[in-house]
């Protein structure tokens, strides 16, 4: 088991001495840094930073440490956060008829891969109930249809309040997430799209990528937002393709780029290395 940490995790207007006085503040209260990542962006003038630090070498209890880094975030006009790092977040997954993401999502959550706890799984179709079940989570099947939408999403939003979910995750649900659950919960909903966005957005991808000839194929993961296919990257990847491959192959190999894409994406979102600015973001490995 990995030992407990604090991550500290901020962006503000670069400046002179940024590193410098936010190392002294750890430092003159005993903080041991074991990790640092930073980021300092020329054409938006901000600098990014994400810090680990030893929970056990702070005299501090988390509430404790926000209050008594407050005045220097302030003096520093920071957007920032301090979290646990052995917090695990709650999931709650949406899925579809095709199962290639959702099962390998549960089969690194049940292999203890991932640092979560998915609670519920939520899906228009009745198809993967028992391969939830088995893992012995909850399956809520919600029919959505072009008549019912509104009602549907009703009651999908009232079960991810239910749950008080941390992230929702789009394992290829086929469905546009309304205007007010984008808004409700603003890079906290991840989806994977199985195209290299911004080419080929909406339906069908591989039909359009297979149209045009292409040699490479991606997939790309992404927070939601309601413009469609249009959220910050988190992750993307690819695979080269050629010719004498047909749809049925380039859907074949794009499944095993959009199942790594998707975990990838989610980890990091689950690490807290993922900062948002503007419709970009900046991943702090």
């Amino acid at each position: 088991m990995k030992e407990k940490t604090y991550r500290l995790i901020y962006n503000c207007p670069d400046q002179t001495g940024l590193v410098y006085r936010t190392t002294q503040f750890i430092a003159e209260h005993g903080g041991w840094i074991t990790e640092a990542s930073q980021h300092s962006d020329v054409d938006s003038g901000r600098f990014f930073s994400r810090l680990e630090i030893k929970a056990d070498t702070l005299s501090f209890t988390l509430e404790e440490l926000k209050t008594a880094f407050t005045p220097l975030a302030t003096a520093l006009n920071m957007d920032w956060c301090i979290v646990e790092s052995d917090y695990r977040q709650k999931l709650v997954i949406m899925a579809s008829k095709q199962s290639h993401c959702l099962s390998d999502l549960l089969n690194r959550w049940h292999e203890d891969d991932m640092q979560c706890d998915i609670i519920a799984v939520i899906s228009n179709h009745d198809d993967q109930r028992r391969l939830v079940e088995h893992y012995g989570i909850k399956y809520h099947h919600i029919s959505v249809d072009k008549d019912n939408k509104e009602t549907a999403f009703k009651k999908i939003s009232d079960l991810i309040d239910g749950y008080e979910a941390d992230t929702i995750v789009l394992a290829r649900y086929m469905q546009i997430i309304p205007k007010e659950l984008c808004e409700r919960y603003p890079h906290r909903i991840i989806n994977i799209h199985h195209s290299f966005l911004p080419s080929f957005v909406g339906a069908k991808p591989y039909h359009q990528a297979a149209d045009r000839g292409v040699k490479l194929i991606g997939a790309t993961c992404h927070y939601v937002t309601e413009e469609l296919d249009q959220g910050p990257i988190i992750e993307q990847d690819v695979e080269r393709v050629t010719h004498s491959e047909d749809i049925d192959d380039l859907v074949r190999v794009g499944k095993d780029v959009e199942k790594r894409v998707l975990a990838r994406g989610l980890q990091y979102h689950l690490e807290d290395r993922v900062m948002v600015h503007g419709n970009k973001t900046v991943i702090l490995n």
